[in-house]
């Protein structure tokens, strides 16, 4: 016995521990060493036996390596079980999450794009984008366009009025109306605003028509205004031919017409050449061959599409706001429709379908300005 050493004993075990990479291992080298026909524990039981002057020696270094193979033993333990557990959490996982489906995605509604289409053409030229209250009073609505009283437009057969409207008392300014037209922003821009003033207006409009295929109670216009020195007649039709080469492309003819409305002066509606029949007026072959139509059903035979009304801002207008002198500067404004735009590029027949919400209409245009 007095030949064992203790050492050799102890690298042996320490060895066999760490070549363990089981925990079912590392108990079995654990035995092998430690338990208790272990060779180091044998020794230390059999110290008795050892002459006197060798208890000590022997007895210190067994003990001491005892405690260090315990220690490793015991470290090895805790990251082999630690890596079997994660393991067995890897390989014992229940997929419990449901079958994909799939989510669909949302769009702009047609008349959102074709809205930020005009605002990006306008602001491309120059011009601000503002907004306006819907709910006005007679003044904004009426009076300060220089529509007089008595005017058509100013009967409640033709405008929703919400307070304090009159009919057998003639006007009243502060009669509450749902907006006629988006014309009221004029008035509301250059009251915020000294001249230069270039902006448009997009916004909802009400009027009391029947609704059917071309007309509703509720639409969507854009008016653009543009007040400076020395702007003529000449500046609204480059500005309206700009504007509608943007919007249907570079061949398209406009053209402009004489007309009248309240607060423009002299004013004139705009045409575009019908883009269906290219102006001849012609059905198309597959119309043609259907029999149903003997003219362009887009533009009635007439080869021209009326477009928007526009005109020079009528000096009354400007004599209706502070710091807007007829005589120093000089302005035009045009309206045009937002649902009527939509139709017409996209050349379906029936204004309803834009409000009806068919997703089967509504995903035709998903992402198409």
């Amino acid at each position: 016995m007095a030949d064992i050493d203790i050492d050799a004993l102890a690298r042996e075990a320490r060895a066999d521990l760490e070549a363990a990479t089981t925990v079912a291992d590392l108990d079995a080298a654990k035995i092998r060493h430690l338990g208790k026909n272990g060779p180091i524990v044998l020794l230390l039981r059999d110290i008795k036996d050892l002459p006197p002057e060798q208890r000590g020696p022997v007895g210190k270094g067994g003990n001491v390596a005892r405690k260090e193979l315990e220690a490793l033993a015991a470290s090895r333990h805790e990251a082999l079980a630690s890596a079997e557990l994660d393991r067995r959490l890897i390989e014992d996982a229940i997929d419990v999450s449901l079958p994909p489906r799939a989510m669909p995605q949302g769009t702009l509604h047609l008349l959102t794009q074709t809205r930020r289409l005009l605002e990006d053409i306008f602001l491309g030229m120059g011009y601000d984008v503002i907004d306006a209250p819907e709910v006005e009073n007679e003044w904004y609505g009426f009076t300060a366009l220089n529509t007089p009283v008595g005017h058509p437009a100013r009967n409640p057969t033709d405008t929703f009025y919400i307070a304090g409207h009159d009919q057998g008392a003639g006007a009243n300014d502060d009669a509450l109306i749902l907006r006629t037209q988006t014309s009221t922003a004029q008035l509301r821009a250059m009251q915020l605003t000294k001249p230069p003033l270039y902006v448009v207006h997009p916004g909802r409009v009400y009027r009391r028509d029947d609704i059917d295929a071309t007309h509703s109670d509720m639409f969507h216009q854009m008016e653009a205004l543009a007040i400076d020195e020395g702007l003529t007649l000449a500046n609204l039709k480059g500005t309206i031919e700009s504007f509608l080469h943007r919007l249907f492309g570079d061949d398209l003819q406009v053209r402009l017409r004489t007309h009248f409305f309240p607060f423009t002066e002299p004013s004139v509606e705009a045409d575009v050449q019908c883009f269906s029949c290219g102006g001849t007026g012609d059905p198309s072959a597959d119309d043609r061959a259907s029999g149903d139509f003997d003219r362009c059903r887009v533009c009635r035979g007439e080869g021209w599409i009326e477009i928007m009304g526009a005109g020079m801002v009528d000096p009354n207008v400007l004599g209706a706001v502070d710091g807007y002198d007829a005589d120093t500067v000089s302005g035009f404004a045009f309206g045009i429709g937002i649902d009527r735009v939509a139709m017409l590029r996209h050349g379906f027949p029936d204004l309803r379908m834009l409000f009806q919400n068919d997703l089967r209409f509504v995903r035709q245009f998903a992402g198409r300005p």
